[in-house]
């Protein structure tokens, strides 16, 4: 259960954060991209996480691709509103409207000097985002529209552990502590990460 939640939460953060990441660059340095850009996003977060991730499964399928496809695309909007907003504030910084005066190209604009400076914001929210792709992963499996049965998962433990809640209770207790400890492990890493790479935080 543990392998199969640490590559989905892996692989989540790594689909999320590139294409979040293009996503929230684009929107934040193009003024006529961000209207369309944003507002599709803004789309898919009026959506609760766990009911477009279930509605995402319903037409996919259930496999491990396709859990970490469906949660990529829930948590794709987030990491783009992350980075839209630092790239809006480095955008109006003196070295990139030198560079825009030197007729400097866009693209190296944004690879050279706005995606370095986005980077902290970017690494913390991919810490979440890993909690919350664990978290999402073993709620689909317990509902039952996540990875096949025969696959270990720590949601489906849980699931198949209902029966014999009176009987055995630790069949539930240990995977639920496998969860809570592993998303409140990852939530104080990002929590820790944001106070180290954030130096107005670190002084408080």
């Amino acid at each position: 259960g543990a392998r199969l939640s640490m590559t989905i939460g892996l692989s989540v953060v790594l689909i999320s954060s590139v294409v979040g990441t293009a996503f929230g660059l684009i929107a934040g340095y193009f003024r006529a991209a961000d209207n369309v850009i944003m507002r599709f996003m803004d789309g898919m977060m009026a959506f609760p996480d766990i009911l477009l991730a279930i509605a995402l499964m319903a037409s996919l399928g259930p496999s491990v691709i396709n859990v970490i496809i469906a949660l990529g695309v829930v948590y794709t909007p987030r990491v783009a509103r992350v980075v839209r907003s630092a790239t809006l504030s480095i955008r109006e910084t003196e070295y990139v409207e030198a560079a825009q005066a030197v007729g400097v190209a866009p693209a190296a604009i944004l690879l050279r000097h706005i995606l370095p400076n986005a980077v902290s914001p970017i690494i913390v929210q991919a810490t979440f985002t890993f909690a919350n792709s664990v978290l999402a992963e073993a709620s689909l499996s317990f509902l039952g529209v996540g990875v096949p049965p025969y696959v270990p998962s720590w949601g489906m433990m849980l699931s198949s552990a209902r029966s014999y809640m009176v009987q055995a209770p630790w069949m539930m207790i240990y995977p639920g502590l496998a969860i809570v400890i592993t998303v409140l492990g990852l939530n104080l890493l990002g929590d820790g990460l944001r106070y180290m790479l954030d130096p107005r935080l670190r002084n408080l």
